[in-house]
């Protein structure tokens, strides 16, 4: 039997740094994720802001298997305009005054649909999908506040031995877990990207 599992993480936290070096330093996927314990790799692929992630975990009889995620990266501005500003068009707003009412800025990660399905579980390779949210608030000159929601599913095939268990009993098992583990990773890779940043603490 194939079900999908849900698992979640989140976290606030505060950085001794300004601004823009806290987005530039989240912006790269590749030196945040490296600090995820389940991460394997993380490669750019041909397709712009498109970038591939290979996790590899264990199953529960300690079997290796490879969970592959494509994801696109996507930036947005937090903008608080005065009102007297907030009837105009956002068209019709300078790069100046974008950048004097900027608070804050998005990092989203969306999942992104290959034409070729990835799935191979003979070789043990399932594909995940992963959905975020990082949202960045300046603080003050040296501080910056981080806020990051995250989601992956990913479908795999249950063990006999759990089938005798109703279905909602198990996927509320399952889900409770992944997020779980989740949440112990993303609490592990905050703290790695702490000491980058000379200390960084929950908010």
């Amino acid at each position: 039997m194939e079900m999908e599992a849900t698992g979640k993480s989140k976290g606030e936290w505060i950085f001794p740094a300004p601004f823009e070096r806290t987005v530039d330093y989240l912006s790269d996927q590749k030196k945040i994720l490296g600090f995820n314990p389940f991460c394997h790799n993380v490669e750019l692929t041909d397709e712009e802001d498109v970038y591939r992630w290979h996790f590899r975990v264990t199953d529960p009889q300690n079997n290796p298997f490879d969970v592959l995620f494509y994801v696109h990266q996507s930036h947005e501005l937090l903008v608080a305009l005065p009102e007297e500003l907030q009837t105009l068009d956002p068209a019709e707003l300078d790069d100046d005054t974008i950048s004097r009412h900027t608070v804050g800025r998005k990092i989203k990660w969306n999942h992104h649909q290959l034409s070729n399905p990835v799935d191979d579980p003979k070789n043990h390779v399932f594909e995940g999908k992963a959905f975020a949210d990082m949202v960045m608030e300046a603080m003050e000159p040296e501080k910056t506040k981080v806020h990051f929601d995250l989601r992956i599913d990913v479908s795999f095939v249950l063990y006999p031995a759990f089938r005798i268990l109703p279905e909602p009993i198990i996927r509320t098992m399952t889900n409770a877990g992944m997020s779980m583990i989740m949440q112990t990773a993303t609490n592990k890779m905050f703290h790695s990207i702490s000491k980058d940043f000379g200390g960084i603490h929950h908010a």
